[in-house]
């Protein structure tokens, strides 16, 4: 039970990547917390329960990669919420687990399609509606293998960074009409993106991580609920680790 009651009483939010998750993790918070959620997510199935668990608005099935598909569920959403406050970028994938040097193309594609592409779209189809408004929040889910760089992760680790400059550079042209963009950066937590990943690359990234363990995803949305907050006020364009001590820069 969050100690932050009341914290999003009258905000509405849009989470991509919500029937698990992280995605899955802030949206229970939020409307714990006394906001509304529309949940975004490509796989329709766990939707529903998804819908249920967070107590969410609504449960949209969509692929982020695709821009007209995005610029109507944001609309769909809008109305069903009368607007959107805040936006959480989660949709993820990892692409294949492979060296540079055969790394399959079609995966790279589609990995940038997911992570870099379809948070792009999201963010151009809603952060209009938040500038109209006056107020928003924009949290972008990066990792610290955008910083850091993982072996035989090359598409992911590339489209991880990309995140973390397209927010700079967002966060920085929103500054001053009242729409906050923060990005964060989790290390490997425990999530079901991690059964696109084998055993090995799982042992690796945890044995990179100071405190010995995987991150928990309550653990994580803790720091996207508080930038997704009105208490974050003074920071924009910039990056939150939540790394179990692999990066402190």
């Amino acid at each position: 039970m969050s100690i932050y009651q009341g914290r999003f009483a009258g905000r509405t939010a849009v989470i991509t990547g919500g029937a698990s998750g992280l995605g899955l993790e802030t949206g229970r918070r939020i409307t714990a917390e006394g906001g509304k959620v529309v949940l975004w997510d490509l796989n329709p199935d766990p939707l529903a329960a998804a819908k249920q668990q967070t107590g969410a608005v609504h449960a949209i099935a969509l692929d982020v990669s695709d821009p007209g598909a995005v610029e109507a569920v944001a609309a769909e959403s809008r109305k069903l919420l009368g607007r959107i406050d805040i936006l959480v970028n989660s949709a993820g994938i990892t692409g294949a687990t492979h060296p540079v040097i055969g790394y399959p193309i079609d995966s790279w594609i589609k990995v940038f399609d997911v992570n870099v592409h379809g948070l792009f779209y999201c963010c151009r189809a809603i952060a209009p509606m938040m500038v109209e408004a006056g107020y928003g929040r924009i949290v972008n889910i990066s990792s610290v293998a955008g910083k850091e760089g993982n072996p035989n992760a090359s598409s992911y680790s590339a489209s991880k960074a990309a995140v973390l400059g397209f927010t700079k550079s967002l966060g920085k042209e929103l500054a001053t009409q009242g729409v906050i963009v923060n990005a964060v950066t989790p290390a490997t937590f425990d999530s079901p993106i991690l059964q696109q990943v084998p055993q090995s690359h799982i042992d690796y990234m945890k044995s990179r991580i100071p405190m010995g363990r995987l991150g928990r995803s309550e653990e994580i949305a803790a720091a996207v609920c508080w930038l997704a907050s009105e208490e974050c006020s003074f920071t924009t364009a910039a990056t939150l680790d939540t790394s179990g001590g692999r990066t402190t820069y």
